[in-house]
């Protein structure tokens, strides 16, 4: 089929389509004896595919992942492509961890202390649940907890930051990491409150879904340009056979 062909059917420019031939992404076209870009059904296929990869891994996951198809580089591709699913898998893990968080949570401060204009020392902090100051210090450099500074340098705890870390002990009695407790907290601190927070966290869970379902959809795509490139082969060997029967 002619470029532009290609082009409409998947509701691109042919230099779009000729720009994913010179990344490796579908492989080169045939050349007419003119000189004009002769596509094939494995370049409709391939490019099927791509587009299908693109909401399922992102441009980038995609692209690596078409080169090492189209290269004959198969081991590489599904390497990408596990590298996708783990991610997926890790993302809705961390969902699960703030889900079950929210209950945890209150939103009037955590005790009458927090509550009041004189925030937390590290000390005070470490002391009301029972932890080491140094620990509370690890949490920091793990993005867990941000405490303020006053003008001397010291840590100041104000009352969300008593419930971030009241929530982060939660989680690492839990067996959470602290990679996980700091985009849980994070996520709430973005945020802003537990109704937020809540519609976020269904919001992500769409946006899980339709990953999911994406990659389930691009792995048949991608699987039926396998077959197209493995076609010619199997032809060729299927003539070759009959060739020498006869």
């Amino acid at each position: 089929m002619r470029p532009v062909d290609l082009a409409r059917r998947h509701g691109l420019s042919t230099q779009a389509v000729r720009n994913y031939e010179d990344a490796g992404i579908i492989p080169p076209a045939r050349r007419s004896r003119t000189g004009y870009r002769d596509y094939t059904a494995t370049h409709a296929a391939g490019l099927a595919a791509y587009l299908a990869l693109v909401p399922a891994f992102g441009h980038s996951t995609g692209r690596r992942i078409m080169r090492a198809v189209t290269g004959g580089r198969l081991d590489e591709a599904l390497e990408h492509i596990d590298d996708g699913h783990a991610l997926l898998a890790r993302d809705r893990n961390t969902l699960r961890t703030v889900e079950a968080a929210l209950p945890h949570l209150e939103t009037s401060a955590p005790d009458a202390a927090a509550g009041t204009r004189t925030p937390y020392s590290i000390g005070e902090l470490a002391r009301h649940l029972a932890l080491s100051p140094a620990t509370l210090r690890a949490w920091e450099r793990a993005g867990v907890l941000t405490p303020r500074r006053d003008p001397l340098g010291h840590r100041r705890y104000l009352a969300q930051d008593v419930r971030d870390a009241e929530l982060a002990h939660l989680l690492r009695r839990g067996g959470r990491p602290l990679g996980t407790i700091a985009t849980v907290l994070g996520e709430l601190r973005d945020a802003g409150s537990l109704d937020a927070l809540a519609g976020t966290l269904e919001g992500w869970r769409r946006h899980l879904v339709s990953r999911g379902t994406a990659q389930l959809y691009a792995a048949g795509l991608l699987s039926a340009y396998l077959d197209s490139m493995d076609e010619p082969a199997r032809t060729a060997r299927s003539a070759s056979s009959a060739t020498r029967a006869g």
